[in-house]
């Protein structure tokens, strides 16, 4: 009787996850469409399917500005939210984020040489390509440095500090180029520290998700690990796990997915922070194999909301709002509710 009833709880349990999964992926197909259709021009889904000359500017903003758009968020949203998990993992801390090594500000970094030291010498070159090109350098210059670290310090209290310091260099850097800047070069840089996911077209969405599904599939490969880690390092060691190995893994795969979407997107706030902490409230557990695919699930659909509002704000009041204020907006109060709740 008591085999009956594990049995029973397990397999409601499988049919609960698979509901909830199912009720995310019907939601992100109703936010892919109603971000598809919203903007500064509305239209019905009715007009895509429609074949005329007079729909052909529809089909025009709906194939190369609002598609890659929306995909670009959802890649993004998915990226930033794993690569939080992962880090509050290795951390043990639910307030760590993807930016908490110091990615972030290398990107800004690179995009602030590039766009306002060579100002200084009339040589400005701030196409999307270069500033992403720059953004990537700027990575993965302090992507090297923390994983040169990381490697060498046993406890991941030191890498948080040389991550955190490593950051704290590089804004120093970009306040000094700001200083120097030219007003054109400050504005440009100012504007792209905001975010955007209207600034990654076709071309610039399949390198995109080529470096992002690299980082994906290094996550996969560290689910285990991961598991290992919620019980300690102790415990992990004890299973088997190489610790050093495992913290290097998860450096890497975290600066593909922040780097990836930094690079091309700028800087997202607060997604990947709040997003972890929603999915192991839905799934009531901590166990990666779920939560992972949910943090993705979750982090898809909150990016494409907040776009959908940036939208919305673009046709009702003819307001330009960057990405990032909105995912501000949207996901601090969770982050709120996470201090509150640990406090009590």
């Amino acid at each position: 009787m008591c085999k009956f009833f594990c049995t029973f709880a397990a397999a409601m349990r499988n049919h609960r996850y698979i509901l909830l999964f199912t009720l995310l992926s019907v939601a992100l197909l109703g936010l892919l469409l109603a971000d598809v259709c919203l903007g500064s021009t509305l239209f019905s889904p009715r007009v895509l399917w429609e074949q005329s000359e007079a729909n052909s500017i529809y089909h025009h903003i709906f194939l190369n500005i609002r598609l890659p758009k929306a995909l670009t968020a959802i890649l993004a949203g998915s990226a930033l939210s794993v690569s939080g998990i992962l880090m509050q993992t290795l951390f043990r801390n639910p307030l760590s984020g993807p930016y908490i090594l110091g990615v972030s500000s290398g990107a800004s970094l690179g995009v602030a040489f590039v766009v306002m030291c060579t100002s200084l010498f009339g040589m400005v070159s701030a196409g999307a390509g270069t500033v992403a090109t720059a953004a990537i350098i700027g990575s993965t210059l302090v992507l090297l440095l923390v994983m040169s670290v990381a490697g060498k310090v046993k406890d991941n209290v030191s890498l948080l500090i040389v991550g955190m310091m490593v950051g704290a260099i590089a804004g120093a850097l970009v306040n000094i180029m700001q200083n120097i800047a030219n007003p054109d070069a400050l504005k440009l840089f100012i504007v792209w520290t905001l975010g955007s996911l209207s600034a990654v077209g076709w071309q610039e969405l399949q390198v995109m998700s080529v470096v992002l599904l690299v980082g994906a599939v290094m996550v996969t490969l560290l689910l285990k690990p991961l598991n290992g880690l919620l019980l300690g390092e102790n415990y992990a060691r004890a299973l088997g796990i190489n610790i050093s190995r495992t913290r290097l893994g998860i450096v890497l795969a975290t600066s593909l997915l922040a780097g990836g979407v930094t690079a091309w997107c700028g800087p997202i706030a607060f997604i990947g922070v709040a997003v972890p902490h929603l999915a192991r409230g839905i799934m009531h557990t901590s166990n990666h194999r779920l939560t992972v695919p949910t943090c993705a699930l979750i982090g898809a659909n909150l990016l494409l909301l907040c776009d959908c509002l940036v939208s919305l704000a673009s046709y009702s009041l003819s307001l330009s709002l960057p990405i990032s204020t909105l995912s501000s907006l949207v996901a601090a109060p969770i982050i709120i509710y996470v201090i509150l709740k640990l406090k009590n």
